[in-house]
């Protein structure tokens, strides 16, 4: 582990010297293709460097460091991300090796579309359609909203619910983009504008038998099973993008102010400590979810925890500058821009409340 902290470490550099040229332009990712930090992710996961066992923390160490160079670059760059996951809880091997194969070829971006217009991530009201075609597929129709990637995707994981059906009949697709019906265009976004959060349309894709995940297993286990599942081995790697924008910032105070004396040192070495506090919770979290995947409590404390922080960090760093920081250190005006963004990444703070509060009521949390 502190191997690949150390290499991805290494990188954080190259990618902080980007992030102003990213956050202007964030299809300049594509001309950075050849960055180490950048191949790295495009080939994570499939035969990549994540160990079985340990994939949700080696995700956590990966995601702060890189996030500690740019978050906006982390969610940018291509590879399997988000749906990568899901093929791990859902997908056949034939299934993982159509998705694999087809980023083997070339860096490929993919998107995971769960979120819907005014609607959100609620299943129960889910609009988003998949009729059968007879022949064991669908034709899908439908809009999602702040899909990350989604207007340079290969490939989209997409959830709908099969026609005439309730929650039971959520179910999950493989959808490629270069297919009729797929549209996307990215969104104004403030924060994290690397990752290109757009909305989608779906007009009549055609989605064949073989791409529909999940089939292997009972309905229950392919709606917001999967989706639980999912997000409790990627929350505490939220978190870590948190902790890493929120390094960043309070590294940046201590390379440009020099040194700190009085009040000011002692603000400055209480975010230290606020910051290594919620690794530790991060890193616990993470080792629960490796240990049983069902056990998400602590990621989603970690996730609100961190994303406070980074709020947090990041408004008292541009307080060491005084009231025109955010003019004369765009970098920090980045920085605090992007910790908003974590907030709303994979479920507000309200959310992870009231799931760390299920594991409190249900003794999941808390027992020695």
């Amino acid at each position: 582990m502190a191997r690949l902290r150390d290499r991805t470490a290494s990188w954080a550099g190259e990618l902080r010297a980007g992030a102003l040229g990213l956050d202007r332009d964030p299809e300049a990712i594509r001309d950075r293709l050849e960055e180490p930090a950048v191949r790295f992710l495009a080939e994570l996961g499939g035969d990549g460097p994540v160990t079985p066992g340990r994939d949700t923390l080696e995700r956590v160490v990966v995601a702060e460091e890189l996030a500690r160079g740019d978050a906006g670059a982390l969610l940018a760059s291509p590879g399997p991300s988000m749906s990568g996951v899901l093929l791990a809880v859902l997908g056949s091997p034939e299934q993982r090796d159509w998705f694999y194969g087809r980023l083997g070829e070339r860096p490929t971006w993919t998107c995971f579309a769960l979120t819907e217009p005014e609607r959100g991530s609620a299943i129960g009201e889910m609009s988003s359609v998949l009729t059968p075609d007879g022949d064991g597929g669908y034709v899908l129709h439908g809009t999602k909203r702040y899909v990350g990637n989604a207007s340079r995707a290969g490939v989209a994981a997409v959830f709908a619910r099969v026609a005439g059906t309730e929650r039971l009949g959520v179910t999950a697709v493989l959808v490629d983009t270069a297919d009729p019906g797929y549209r996307a265009r990215p969104l104004p976004m403030l924060g994290l504008r690397g990752a290109q959060f757009s909305s989608v349309s779906l007009d009549g894709v055609r989605v064949p038998a073989d791409r529909v995940l999940g089939t292997h297993l009972s309905p229950a286990r392919r709606g917001m099973w999967s989706i639980v599942q999912v997000f409790n081995r990627l929350r505490p790697s939220v978190a870590a993008i948190a902790l890493g924008i929120a390094r960043a910032a309070h590294e940046y105070v201590g390379e440009q102010r020099g040194t700190l004396r009085g009040a000011e040192r002692e603000r400055y070495e209480e975010l230290g400590r606020r910051i290594d506090a919620a690794r530790l919770l991060t890193y616990r979290a993470a080792d629960a979810v490796d240990a049983r995947p069902s056990a998400g409590h602590l990621g989603s404390a970690a996730k609100a925890r961190a994303a406070v922080l980074a709020e947090d960090v990041t408004r008292s760093a541009l307080g060491f500058f005084g009231p025109g920081a955010r003019l004369d250190h765009p970098l920090l005006d980045k920085l605090a821009r992007d910790a908003r963004g974590v907030e709303f990444m994979e479920g507000a703070g309200n959310i992870q409340k009231l799931t760390l509060f299920h594991g409190l009521q249900a003794g999941k949390v808390g027992r020695p």
